[in-house]
């Protein structure tokens, strides 16, 4: 390799050098505790929480700015999770090759180079931390649902952001901090969790649909797209949340027992199962309730009241908050990772990649933590949502352009996993994400625009120098021994 390459923003992460790169760097391992199971518990507490307590619900119901597309939100789910299947498989092939920390980050640097590494890393730090504030608001719109069911009403000024009319929302602030105190646990301990909330959860949904149905007015499917098509389209690129928990699940590979194995199976699974209840629950609110009643916040508890089941109601917003817990802490997960990694390969300070004695980046989990925290007690659910999904997007993007290349570029690279129908499925994911993108409002651009100039700033100041890929990177000279006296 030439100097100028070495130097170059466009050098790749070697494969067959990375343990010995990540050796270098001087951080800590992580644990390897996760099976099968548990992955897919992570990828499917990932994907089903919010898009079915609340998405569903704001994007039936509508808001100021976009009409209700009643029930329509059927198709904007089906819509979302044809185009997330498409990255879902490439997300597999990635994951069942390089079973590494870091997801869309690491698959990017390895298949387009360095650049892209970056601007993929930087962007999911951003919309990990805003996933995990979004779902904290969701859960207070069901904590403010339980507590009304007792007589008790919190005011607006401690349960709403000031776009909102109130001042802070609290109670989505301490659920960022309860999340992140779980997960400092460590991932074994996390991963019992998981798997036992998942598990809730779906009884939950079986419990909903299974009674829902009996109180279904087949009045309510019409009209069925009442504001028509193009709100179902922009609808889709909300709900588009909903749908992507194994990208975050994937940055756990390198907790995996069998990564190269179990990855590409989880991935899979995860989203088969997600959809399926999705598809079910969706019919079901929109059944029970007109789409033009439906609470925006709180949808399901919203329905069973409306057919006279207060109780219901009550209940599923105790196990709603318990089952959404999984989303946020699946996609803090995420962040602590994709971080943990970019701080391991040099393009951010090592001091992010260091870990306790149980192998938990607590350093990076607690900042993440905090920060989802100030951006859910301050923001209104729709802003933060769409910010995550223009982030999340272009990850989608970038994952499914490298999939091709890279099995272009290194056919003999083994592969656990192949995604069928090259380059179709790929190129489907590529341009099924730029057309949900552009559904998003300008306002999403221009934050998302802001926090990358941010990024690449910090890239070209610190990042490209400090790369363990760069020959003179500060960390070569720390980690050389020193010369022998004489």
């Amino acid at each position: 390799m030439s100097t100028q390459a070495r130097h170059s923003i466009w050098r790749r992460m070697p494969v067959d050098r990375m343990d010995e790169i990540e050796k270098e760097s001087g951080a800590g391992a992580l644990a390897k505790s996760l099976g099968l199971w548990q992955l897919t518990a992570i990828g499917v507490g990932g994907i089903i929480g919010v898009g079915i307590f609340s998405l569903a619900g704001l994007v039936a119901a509508g808001d100021e700015d976009n009409p209700g597309v009643g029930p329509a939100v059927l198709i904007a789910f089906l819509i979302a999770g044809l185009a997330s299947a498409a990255a879902a498989l490439s997300y597999a092939e990635f994951a069942g090759m390089i079973p590494r920390a870091g997801s869309a980050y690491t698959y990017g640097y390895v298949a387009l180079g360095e650049i892209i590494g970056w601007f993929i890393g930087w962007d999911l730090l951003l919309e990990y931390i805003a996933i995990v504030a979004v779902v904290a608001i969701g859960i207070s719109g069901y904590l403010e649902a339980f507590l009304n069911g007792f007589g008790v009403a919190l005011p607006v000024s401690v349960t709403a952001s000031a776009e909102e009319g109130g001042v802070v929302n609290v109670p989505a602030i301490v659920i960022c901090l309860l999340v992140t105190f779980i997960l400092s646990r460590g991932t074994k301990a996390f991963g019992r969790f998981e798997l036992i909330a998942v598990a809730i959860k779906i009884v939950l949904i079986l419990f909903i649909i299974g009674l829902g149905v009996f109180y279904i007015d087949a009045g309510n499917y019409d009209p069925f797209l009442p504001a028509g098509f193009g709100p179902v389209l922009t609808g889709a690129a909300t709900v588009f949340f909903a749908v992507f928990g194994y990208d975050a699940m994937s940055t756990a590979a390198e907790e995996a027992e069998d990564g190269k194995k179990h990855m590409p199976k989880a991935i899979i699974l995860s989203l088969v199962i997600a959809m399926t209840l999705y598809v079910a629950a969706t019919l079901v609110l929109t059944g029970m309730q007109n789409y033009q009643d439906i609470d925006p916040t709180a949808g399901f508890a919203s329905a069973f009241t409306s057919v006279g089941l207060p109780v219901i109601a009550t209940i599923i917003s105790v196990f709603a908050v318990l089952s959404i817990l999984t989303v946020m802490l699946t996609f803090l997960l995420g962040v602590t990772r994709v971080w943990f990694s970019m701080s391991r390969d040099g393009l951010l300070p090592p001091w992010f990649a260091k870990v306790d004695r149980g192998g938990t980046p607590q350093r990076v989990t607690w900042i993440a933590g905090i920060g989802s925290a100030l951006l859910a007690g301050v923001f209104p659910i729709r802003a933060v949502a769409d910010l995550t999904n223009i982030g999340i997007l272009s990850a989608f993007i970038v994952v499914c352009a490298a999939v091709i290349l890279f099995r272009y570029t290194q056919p003999d690279t083994p592969r656990s996993f192949r995604l069928p129908f090259m380059p179709v499925v790929p190129a489907f994911g590529v341009l099924s994400s730029l057309f949900l993108i552009w559904q998003l409002p300008w306002e999403t651009w221009a934050r998302f625009g802001a926090w990358l100039v941010i990024g690449f700033v910090i890239y070209f100041t610190y990042g490209r120098r400090h790369s363990l890929l760069n020959p003179d990177s500060p960390h070569h000279r720390r980690a050389a021994p020193a010369p022998p006296h004489e």
